[in-house]
């Protein structure tokens, strides 16, 4: 063999080892960070996971929902996993020069595959580096650790098209068509001797295999360790309902020092696993920011910001509990607070981790600030290409805030001693729960209870719910809806003055504890009446006891009334006669779209209904912006930017409605609130689905009845 050859060789199996063995020591490193968190359970449905992958990871679905960087993404997706066949050709080419892979005829068509991808991953890099440096979107970072992957990728691209245009110099062949750049910069340097191309070409050669290979390290350890992370976050995602939160056990063993007792999260190793990937599947691309209702109205939380944050302090935590180096190789990075940590650790690991618990999850790392801005709408997770959670994270932390520490917002916390003490956030007698049957005598409103006495069973139970009860707007809607109801020849019962809160607004909140108890309280209430259906106008209502009740040991149908009104105006039982001469455009409620993606059946009943034009918002369905009363937001001042139903209100009012609708009464006390404060709700009206129909099926019967 030749001497350089030979030394060609032997440098080539040093660097790549060596590279090789870099990224399998970083990878495991962060597996060990990972499994300091707590375990969670695999249900081991591993073909529903398989088809996931293909749908998420491959399909890329997420990510196409923007369809610029959808389409820059899948370029780079799919020309890097094919161009990696071009790369062993090169490299086969340096090895054992004047020859490449034994591919016999198909070789030509092979090479002219090679570079067309190898040109549409260039057109991907230059666009996006156009969208993140020029266009400048604001969900991009920008700076050099944002753009050193275009850098890496670009320079793979370049070397491989020089490098093989110099080895047809280098071993006299002809230019050809099925490699058409390659013998096009061939041309414009036969000038060139066969040394000075052969030494020209192992340059190249040399740049593209360290540039493989640093971007072989470089990957698990960046924002690109998602390359890693997001296929098995996507295999290992949850399968049960969008949002659902797991309950907290609060069976404490007597043995247990109360000191040590807490919970929620407040630390970053008391996050599952599944929560740890997320983490490092992060993608940074700020698609969640960009659609967040909080950020989007000046507020500090940013879901992009909350993970990377969590992560780099997981980092940092990991190093000194594990010792092992958060970068390599370790002596170019001995500076980096990670390194720094796991040094110490090998050598005094209390005193690293006592360092490292200096940080505070909650107060350094997150702001209570940041936590209190979610509105838990879950817009950041049905942005996300890789399946990441949100939401549940900041639950857990507020869980910690709330219950081990006993913060809260004053307005929070009036609210939620109000459910405690009479069931409802306004701290109003229970014994008016049912009053609002009052404003109509001719409503058919029947309780449990006096349903019991007069021997007579209900199919339904109407949850009315706090808004509905007590709230003098949302009265009307629980009334029409009743109404409908009554013409529809639905049997149906309320609990009156026996129901209490669903919980939605304590869980949210963070106190897992009261709304176990509420939970508790309405199970035994509905098992006591033999509750097997359930009606109700409140999205949080209707999510919590069909998706969360299941787990404390009930379980019933449970419908969103504008799902039954729906289904009664097929069947026929309610016929909308009077035309309701209104252009509608209608609000998707994050509890009842993205949480159950019931998005069809409110416009369905719109478009039963005579004279009703409906008209959409830019941001609809499961794109559609949350009102910022969830999370149990409506029961707390907005302390810093702009109000997010303002947001909300100003969007709909881009398309000029007439009148403006929802499904929930939460939704529509905020966008009434928005309309008087834009003034103008004198011209654009606010109702519910079920007022809307109501109007158009009872306004006749009032006409006749007037005549």
């Amino acid at each position: 063999m030749d001497p350089l050859l030979l030394v060609n060789w032997l440098l080539f199996l040093g660097v790549t080892f060596y590279g090789v063995y870099l990224f399998a020591r970083i990878v495991q490193t962060r597996i060990a960070y990972i499994k300091m968190g707590k375990k969670f359970e695999f249900d081991g449905k591993i073909k529903r996971r398989l088809q996931k992958i293909g749908i998420y990871v491959f399909g890329q679905k997420k990510l196409l929902k923007d369809k610029k960087s959808g389409a820059i993404h899948v370029m780079m997706f799919y020309g890097f996993l094919l161009v990696q066949f071009g790369a062993i050709d090169f490299i086969w080419k340096g090895l054992a020069p004047d020859s490449h892979l034994p591919l016999g005829p198909v070789y030509p068509a092979f090479t002219f595959f090679q570079e067309l991808v190898t040109l549409m991953i260039l057109v991907a890099v230059v666009w996006a580096f156009y969208r993140r440096y020029i266009e400048k979107l604001v969900r991009l970072k920008r700076g050099f650790k944002a753009g050193l992957v275009l850098i890496f990728i670009g320079t793979l691209m370049v070397t491989v098209l020089a490098g093989n245009a110099m080895n047809i110099l280098w071993h006299g062949h002809e230019p050809t068509l099925f490699e058409p750049v390659a013998s096009t910069i061939a041309l414009a340097f036969t000038w060139l001797p066969e040394t000075g191309a052969a030494a020209v070409f192992f340059v190249m050669w040399w740049i593209h295999l360290l540039a493989l290979l640093s971007f072989l390290v470089y990957v698990p350890q960046s924002k690109h360790a998602h390359l890693i992370a997001a296929p098995v976050n996507v295999f290992l995602s949850r399968e049960d309902a969008p949002g659902k939160l797991k309950p907290i056990n609060f069976d404490i063993d007597d043995e247990t020092d109360e000191e040590e007792v807490s919970f929620g999260v407040g630390k970053v190793e008391e996050f599952d696993q599944l929560q740890m990937i997320d983490l490092y599947a992060c993608v940074e691309c700020g698609r969640c920011t960009n659609v967040c209702p909080a950020s989007g109205s000046g507020k500090m939380l940013s879901p992009m910001d909350l993970l990377v944050k969590i992560r780099d302090h997981l980092t940092h935590k990991g190093a000194a509990v594990t010792g092992r180096e958060a970068w390599v190789p370790s002596y170019a990075f001995s500076g980096t607070e990670g390194n720094m940590l796991a040094s110490m650790a090998r050598g005094e690991q209390n005193e690293a981790v006592d360092r490292v618990n200096e940080t505070n999850l909650i107060g350094d790392v997150i702001t209570e600030e940041e936590l209190w801005a979610c509105t838990t709408c879950r817009n950041c997770e049905d942005a996300c290409p890789v399946l990441n959670e949100h939401v549940d994270k900041i639950i857990d932390l507020r869980r910690y805030l709330v219950m081990t520490e006993g913060k809260m917002d004053p307005d929070g916390q009036r609210a939620l001693m109000n459910i405690e003490r009479q069931g409802n956030p306004w701290g109003l007698s229970k014994k008016e729960r049912e009053d609002w049957r009052e404003l109509d005598e001719d409503a058919y409103i029947p309780t449990v209870k006096e349903l019991k006495k007069e021997g007579e069973e209900f199919e339904y139970l109407f949850w009315v719910s706090s808004m509905g009860s007590y709230d003098n707007r949302s009265q009307k809607i629980a009334m029409d809806f009743a109404k409908l109801m009554n013409k529809a020849g639905i049997k149906f019962a309320i609990l009156g003055n026996k129901e209490q809160n669903s919980g939605d607004t304590a869980r949210r909140m963070g106190n897992e504890f009261l709304f176990q108890e509420l939970a508790e309280k309405n199970i035994k209430e509905f098992e006591k009446n033999n509750v097997t259906k359930i009606i109700t106008i409140d999205p949080h209502a209707f999510n919590i006891f069909k998706n969360e009740y299941p787990d404390f040991g009930f379980e019933a149908e449970v419908y969103h009334h504008t799902e039954m009104l729906a289904k009664w105006l097929e069947e026929g039982r309610l016929k909308p006669e009077a035309p309701v001469n209104e252009k509608i455009t209608y609000h998707d409620s994050c509890y009842l779209g993205r949480y159950n993606e019931v998005y069809q059946p409110p416009r369905e009943v719109l478009e039963m209904i005579p004279g009703v034009e409906v008209v959409e918002m830019k941001r609809n369905r499961s794109n559609g912006m949350c009102c910022g009363a969830g999370g149990g937001m409506m029961w707390m001042e907005e302390k810093s930017g702009n109000r997010v139903n303002l947001a909300r209100t100003e969007q709909a009012l881009e398309v000029e409605p007439t009148m403006i609708s929802s499904g929930c009464p939460f939704c529509l006390t905020m966008l009434s609130d928005g309309t008087k404060a834009k003034e103008v709700e004198e011209t654009v009206s606010t109702m519910d689905i079920a007022e809307i129909l109501a109007k158009s099926i009872f306004e006749k019967e009032k006409a006749e009845q007037a005549v």
